[in-house]
């Protein structure tokens, strides 16, 4: 028989609501399953992604996570795992860096043996690199089992983009079970007679996030079986949800409150129904002052007001890719405007990641730069772009191309802001990407525009 723990999401380091305490909390949810392993003796952790918050982990939160790593390398009980979408850097990863310290394995194309069961790994990928994908995995007979670990948001769960029967069918072997980070909600799907699990956060990265935290048992003993086990002592978090009647307000909100016992809680306080107008801070300052760690009022009504104003809005989505297609954008800057706008990828590592995506296309040649339809759309989408109002955000930046050098120095200065102010990057990405496609819309001749498409991207770099 073998028995493995699967975890993920334990997103160290983040400091929720702004507060040490909550930061630490998820260091010691990760300290709890690390327990939990040695006192069950389980045959190794199984990490699905996002061990880390993000890719810039500080000092104590690395410290902590060796530590704890320590303690299962001392007890002989290996730790395997997956890249994130929050943790990823363009060089090595950290857990390159603890496998050259002997406390993990990295899993990938090749198989890691324990007891009955080859693991293998697949880090999370963006979208728009998956249909490239060719899932290649070197078999092997020392196991009767494999299980495929992987970070994503995999089909047939909630929110999925990624094609799992695909990758079943299109695998070079044949998997009993895919393990999966991502979705901070455990779940538990057969596909393909292939079990498809996620393991849950272990601990509330939001406040929708209202079920027991915990992880994954997977049990291999002539069948393999999942089960799920809560992570015991994480911060409580209380739930307050008020219904107010009509001639109700903040009296009835913070009487409700009162009848909680919030010592060291998260407190959440959801108002719906009709009532009064009701104001946070007096409802979250009683909270604090009866000893809760943090208190939010979330008031979901629609309050009607006196005036009678229709108001529709289009969705800012369509609109955007609608004005994407006008332009007809390179397939650099497509990718670069997943990254910005859609992809699950955190602000903090927003620009490290498109600066990988234009090396990457840089390798390619200068083709990836060119645009969709460059007869069509080149002049049509510059001239337009220079004359739209710099009150749209997502055409920001974007120009004729006939100054870039200075345009190319002025996102770097963003840049560099950015890194303060994690809200900015993703701005500063926007200016990168819709910057590298002015590039491709140069309307001088074919051997101007190459030679400044790539002084460009030289300068960029």
């Amino acid at each position: 028989m073998t028995r493995v723990i699967h975890t993920g999401d334990t997103h160290i380091g983040y400091r929720q609501y702004h507060s040490p305490e909550r930061r630490q909390d998820f260091l010691d949810a990760f300290q709890q399953v690390v327990d939990d392993a040695i006192a069950e003796d389980v045959d190794a952790v199984v990490h699905a992604g996002d061990l880390f918050h993000d890719r810039r982990p500080d000092l104590p939160d690395i410290q902590g996570t060796v530590a704890a790593l320590r303690e299962l390398a001392d007890a002989d009980i290996p730790f395997l795992a997956v890249v994130g979408n929050h943790e990823t850097k363009r060089d090595g990863q950290w857990l390159d860096l603890f496998e050259d310290l002997g406390l993990t394995t990295r899993l990938g194309s090749t198989p890691e043996v324990v007891g009955d069961i080859a693991f293998y790994g697949l880090d999370f990928v963006p979208e728009s690199q998956r249909d490239s994908l060719e899932y290649g995995y070197e078999p092997t007979e020392e196991a009767d089992y494999a299980a495929l670990v992987s970070h994503g948001l995999f089909e047939p769960f909630a929110h999925a983009d990624w094609d799992t029967e695909r990758l079943l069918t299109e695998s070079t072997v044949e998997f009993d079970a895919v393990l999966l980070g991502d979705n901070h909600a455990p779940g538990k799907r057969e596909m393909l007679d292939t079990w498809v699990t996620y393991c849950g956060s272990t601990e509330r990265a939001s406040a929708s996030e209202r079920d027991d935290r915990g992880y994954n048992i997977v049990t291999v003993d002539d069948e393999v079986t999942i089960t799920r086990r809560a992570v015991a002592d994480t911060r409580e978090f209380c739930f307050v949800d008020v219904e107010l009647a009509e001639g109700e307000g903040t009296d009835r909100v913070r009487e409700r409150v009162r009848q909680y016992d919030v010592e060291d809680a998260v407190v959440i306080v959801t108002i719906e129904g009709d009532g009064e107008p009701v104001t946070p801070a007096s409802v979250e300052e009683l909270a604090v002052d009866d000893g809760a760690l943090i208190a939010r009022v979330n008031d979901r009504r629609e309050i009607e007001r006196e005036d009678d104003v229709s108001v529709s809005f289009a969705d800012p989505d369509d609109a955007v890719r609608e004005r994407l297609r006008d332009l007809g954008l390179s397939p650099a800057a497509r990718d670069i405007d997943e990254t910005v706008r859609e992809s699950k990828v955190a602000d903090s590592n927003v620009r490290e990641t498109v600066e990988s995506l234009v090396r990457e296309r840089a390798d390619e040649g200068l083709s990836a730069f060119e645009s969709a339809d460059e007869d069509e759309a080149g002049d049509d989408a510059a001239d337009s772009a220079a004359g739209e109002s710099d009150a749209d955000p997502d055409d920001a930046g974007i120009d004729s191309g006939s100054d870039s050098e200075s345009d190319l120095a002025d996102a770097e200065s963003q840049s560099d802001q950015a890194d303060a102010e994690s809200q900015s990057d993703q701005a500063d990405a926007e200016s990168q990407h819709d910057q590298t496609d002015a590039d491709s819309h140069q309307s001088d001749p074919d051997t101007a525009q190459e030679t400044d498409s790539q002084r460009s991207v030289e300068e960029f770099l």
